[in-house]
């Protein structure tokens, strides 16, 4: 046997494990989901652009998992890399079960359903130009079916006009409703706001100015219904859920990124 021959005989087979197949596909899979709204809608906020990078770690570590693992193992052998490790995955786990108690306090705000006689608050999205945006879409939707399901009540659109909207969101959410056949005698316009906690504020006045039942019926995505909670609180104001549906390619991006905002409204 030649020499060449010899040294390629020695040459070991590099070893791919099951565990690091499934995670390379998961890496790849997960990056092109949260990638699907930048795409489509050139949607990139900070929602898609954590879960790409949590993913494209993920990725990272599946590709190089032994050299990984021995680079731990060595700094295990050191105390000062012990104390670094240990409090990684300390932070690693505090993010986990917070991320799972903001999750509970959005499923638990969203189930909360309305009285009979609540008054609807469609709060405002985006529009552009004679179309919603999805979010605004869905909103809509949702308080649509509410309100032929209930014919009695009536509601508040609101949201105020961006520098790029030809109309306030509060005006188009109106023309929308009442071109689906809602009676405009239903429908009460709040056209100044530019926030959630100015969309319920401005609400308020209207609700208590025209004298409507203060008991209100939040009409958002489901995501976003703790947080826009949060605000009716802070305001008295006696709230429930009318959640809209987050189309499935969307939501975990927009879920994501509520997280942080659910932060800040905490700290703030």
């Amino acid at each position: 046997m030649s020499k060449r021959k010899r040294n390629i005989s020695k040459i070991k087979p590099v070893k791919v494990s099951y565990l690091r197949m499934v995670l390379i596909v998961i890496s790849i899979l997960g990056i092109l989901y949260f990638l699907l709204p930048f795409l489509v809608g050139r949607i990139l906020n900070l929602g898609n652009a954590t879960g790409i990078l949590a993913l494209l770690l993920l990725l990272f570590y599946s590709l190089f998992m032994p050299r990984i693992h021995e680079f731990v193992r060595n700094v295990l052998k050191k105390k000062a890399g012990k104390i670094a490790l240990t409090a990684a995955g300390v932070l690693t786990g505090l993010v986990i079960v917070l991320a799972g108690i903001e999750t509970g306090c959005m499923i638990h705000a969203a189930t909360k359903a309305p009285t009979e006689d609540a008054t609807l608050v469609v709060l405002g999205c985006r529009t552009y130009g004679d179309r919603p945006s999805i979010m605004l879409a869905s909103r809509l939707e949702a308080a649509y079916e509410y309100l032929t399901e209930h014919p009695d009540a009536v509601c508040v659109v609101s949201g105020g006009q961006g520098a790029d909207e030809p109309i306030s969101e509060g005006e188009f959410m109106y023309r929308y409703l009442v071109n689906k056949g809602i009676e405009p005698y239903r429908i009460y316009r709040e056209t100044e706001s530019t926030s959630t906690r100015e969309n319920l504020l401005f609400s308020k006045a209207i609700i208590e100015k025209e004298g409507l039942n203060p008991r209100i019926a939040i009409v958002t995505n489901e995501y976003h219904e703790y947080r826009a909670s949060m605000v009716a609180k802070a305001l008295d104001l006696e709230y429930s859920a009318v959640p809209a549906k987050t189309p499935w390619w969307l939501f975990p991006t927009y879920y994501i990124r509520e997280l942080y905002g659910i932060i800040y409204e905490w700290v703030l």
